[in-house]
């Protein structure tokens, strides 16, 4: 079910372009990667949908009706450029955002009562902002973000400043809002976080959207039909059995096992590919090459920059 939609979305800044005729569309509950190099205009979108700045031409729908002003007690955002106040408390700074987002001073304890005991954060209720890593930083403001439990949660490079553990517990916590029927979206440039928390991807370049759709069916509409398969035989016979439809990219052998990565030529299954070479070697194992959202990224925005 479609819960939100940006349709032909136009900003033009004093003669610059930031976008042209962008529309993209988000199911409820669905993690959307909204990508892009610098400048490309992903912070514009957010902007626009967060309402800080008005599209010249186009329409933001929530919900099938147009956005409204009401409705940014509805979206919680965090921003790249962290907002918070350096020299404030942060249980003081927290109730303070939590109240501008209509929340109640009980209700808003209640919520980060459960929220610092959770991110094992309470002895910091007391201390200044300024007294905090940026990565802690990172934390309050993350709660601060979701505490009003809002429909649409916007995320723009929400890991950085992290290391590894609290970079997955922050994409764990963010599945959790997924699977409960939030809808967010995702700005970043790290793919692979990309891979492991989104459903859907645009990618927006020098102001155009220039790729959509499922992540899976981006990755594999990109695949090149190129395999590796690691057998125990000879080579000889391996090449022998495969006929015309099919080259050789690579080979490296060893004392105990050999690998031999093998590229279609025309659109051949992957039966048919094992069916050829089984026969004459010990299969080990037979993988195909899907290429990373980081190939697939790349691949993308030089292939437009070549377009005039």
């Amino acid at each position: 079910m479609e819960f939100f939609k940006a349709e032909n979305i136009n900003k033009n800044f004093s003669g610059f372009q930031a976008l042209t005729d962008v529309s993209i569309s988000i199911e409820k509950g669905q993690v959307f990667g909204l990508l892009g190099p610098n400048g490309a205009g992903k912070t514009t979108l957010i902007r626009i949908i967060n309402q800080i700045t008005a599209p010249d031409s186009g329409q933001v729908y929530i919900e099938g009706r147009p956005l409204r002003a009401a409705d940014i007690y509805n979206i919680g955002y965090l921003p790249e450029e962290r907002g918070l106040y350096k020299k404030m408390k942060v249980g003081e700074q927290a109730i303070y955002l939590a109240r501008l987002k209509g929340l109640d001073r009980r209700t808003a304890l209640k919520r980060l009562k459960y929220w610092f005991e959770k991110f094992e954060i309470q002895e910091w209720w007391n201390k200044k902002l300024m007294e905090l890593s940026k990565g802690m930083q990172q934390k309050v403001q993350f709660i601060c973000t979701i505490l009003h439990e809002p429909q649409l949660l916007i995320f723009d490079e929400p890991f950085s400043g992290f290391d590894p553990i609290n970079t997955q517990l922050l994409k764990d916590e963010i599945l959790n809002l997924r699977n409960k029927g939030t809808t967010i979206i995702f700005s970043t440039h790290n793919m692979s976080s990309v891979e492991e928390v989104c459903d859907h991807i645009a990618l927006i370049n020098k102001s155009k959207k220039i790729l959509d759709g499922n992540i899976f069916d981006v990755k594999a509409s990109h695949k090149t039909n190129t395999f590796d398969i690691v057998y125990k035989g000879n080579i000889t016979d391996v090449t022998s059995s495969l006929g015309s439809d099919y080259e050789v990219v690579a080979h490296d052998e060893t004392d105990r096992v050999n690998q031999i990565t093998i590229k279609h030529l025309n659109g051949n299954t992957n039966n048919e590919l094992l069916l050829k070479i089984a026969p004459a070697v010990e299969i080990i194992s037979f993988s195909e090459r899907i290429p990373s959202m980081n190939e697939v990224f790349i691949k993308v925005v030089e292939s437009h920059a070549k377009k005039p």
